[in-house]
């Protein structure tokens, strides 16, 4: 039988599913580069040019490896911009019998993928996803019969089924989860190691002038472009991590350092995301780097709970509660996303530092996204499809599997608590100890209401006073409504004027 397989821009990994079987004598890849994809949002160019120069990249490694690809690109004359009229084309030319695919990764595709049998009048076999450590029925399972789905559960379950930092089946130190040590802040004298730089070769030159062409309008910039594009150049990132930054990863991975966008994270999220790295591989070299003594027991968990913990517990989640879950807003949110998520004009020095760094690198770090960008949306009461739609656009790594139980659930509480215990709401006081910023910031972030007062303090006790009725019964936020209860009934009323003044000026495009 001649099989057709597909492979899509996030399955860049020759151990996929999809190819485990491959008869280079028979069979034949199939690989589409289509314009809409990168048009439904305004995906950031430096994130288009990431996806088209590693899909290239692999069609190369395939081709070398003896593998016959059907490649596709955005500016073919030929190009029919969507899977089915492409396959069409294809069988009617090689007559392909079968098609096999890796289930993708986003529910509107895999939807789209269980149709294809139909209009192509031929089978689909469709395989489980392989690099992700937990299968989606794996999870189903474990959720059943749970009042409550917390990361930290699953994460337990994880290490015990993998023996990942386990020691006489107890978690080595005796402690599962280090986080609360993970606090550090950092100051401007710190020395932060280089972030890994690639080399551009002439594939990727080539789709930066493509990009630049085709995408002029697109937010970001294609500048200073230095990801890891290829399989080798990835591990070679990975190493540089390893060897770099872990050991100081877990004292500092919340901190934030104005002019220092990548501190000591690992910035290897966008390369197990589309297939470059594989979780298991990455796990392994953190927990060796424990056992030499290379590196410390709470930057290895922390790095570890990441992987194993956070994307394969948001991937089952996603995956759970969807269609439902990306329509879901339990706090009724409705503001539109304000301009300065796009254009960085802001008079919050936090907000401008993170989106800043968001429009040069299409990267932030994980506080920078959850509890500068994230937090702000959640107590200005942003809408969650604009919030979703921003987030999914600007970041390199970010796919919607991975992206909407993270604002959704963690940075918006819009799933009424199904991911997160509380919502991750917070003062400007939570800045000012994490980072640098409040120093440079037009505001003062030890004033609560008024014109000079930090917009963060306001419109948090604002948004607790909003939502009452919604959250005063979380046990998470008992004391922060106690506190509420006894604030003077004159400063609440100074708080929902500064809010409320905030907001409108806002909602108007003013600067603030």
């Amino acid at each position: 039988m001649r099989n057709l397989c597909i492979i899509f821009p996030d399955q860049l990994n020759p151990d996929f599913s999809s190819l485990l079987d491959y008869d280079k004598e028979l069979d034949e890849i199939l690989m589409c580069e289509f314009k809409k994809d990168f048009t439904n949002l305004n995906h950031h160019k430096k994130k288009i040019v990431y996806q088209l120069s590693c899909m290239r990249h692999f069609q190369s490694d395939l081709t070398e490896r003896g593998c016959r690809v059907n490649y596709v690109k955005l500016d073919d004359s030929n190009n029919h911009g969507d899977f089915i009229p492409e396959l069409l084309a294809l069988k009617r030319a090689k007559g392909f019998e079968q098609l096999i695919v890796t289930e993708p990764s986003s529910y509107d595709e895999l939807s789209s993928v269980k149709r294809w049998a139909d209009h192509l009048e031929v089978s689909v076999d469709i395989r489980k996803n392989n690099l992700f450590m937990c299968d989606k029925e794996e999870f189903e399972t474990w959720s059943m019969g749970r009042k409550e789905l917390r990361l930290e559960y699953f994460y337990r379950t994880l290490r015990k089924k993998f023996n990942i930092l386990m020691e006489n089946e107890k978690p080595i130190c005796g402690t599962w989860n280090f986080d609360k040590i993970n606090r550090k802040s950092l100051n401007g004298n710190s020395t932060v190691p280089e972030q890994y730089s690639s080399f551009v070769d002439d594939v990727t030159l080539e789709v930066i002038e493509l990009v630049n062409r085709e995408f002029n309008d697109h937010f970001g910039t294609t500048d200073q472009f230095e990801f890891a594009v290829n399989r080798k150049q990835a591990l070679t990132a990975l190493e540089k991590f390893m060897q770099e930054r872990l050991e100081s990863f877990g004292d500092y991975q919340d901190a934030m350092l104005s002019g220092e966008p990548w501190l000591f994270h690992s910035h290897l999220s966008m390369y197990l995301n589309n297939g470059l790295l594989n979780p298991r591989e990455c796990i392994d070299y953190a927990e060796i780097e424990y056992k030499v003594s290379k590196a410390p027991i709470n930057s290895v968990e922390g790095f570890i709970r990441q992987i194993l913990g956070w994307r394969e517990y948001v991937r089952g989640l996603y995956w759970l509660k969807m269609p439902d879950y990306k329509n879901m807003n339990a706090l009724n949110a409705d503001a539109s996303l304000p301009s300065f998520y796009w254009d960085a004009d802001t008079k919050m020095n936090c907000i401008k530092e993170s989106v800043e760094n968001t429009m040069q690198n299409a990267y932030a770090h994980h506080i920078q996204r959850l509890m500068v960008l994230g937090n702000f949306a959640l107590i200005a009461g942003i809408q969650p499809k604009d919030v979703n739609d921003w987030f999914l656009s600007v970041y390199a790594d970010a796919y919607e599997w991975v992206e909407l139980p993270n604002v959704t659930g963690m940075a918006l509480f819009a799933d009424g608590g199904i991911m997160a215990s509380k919502p991750y709401a917070s003062t400007g006081a939570y800045i000012d100890r994490m980072s640098n910023y409040c120093g440079d910031c037009h505001y003062d972030v030890k004033e609560k209401t008024g014109e000079a007062a930090c917009p963060f303090n306001y419109l948090y006790w604002n948004f607790l006073e909003r939502n009452q009725s919604k959250l005063s019964t979380n046990p998470r936020l008992g004391l922060a409504y106690k506190n509420l209860e006894k604030v003077p009934k004159e400063k609440l009323i100074s708080v929902k004027k500064s809010a409320e003044k905030f907001l409108i000026k806002m909602g108007n495009g003013e600067k603030v």
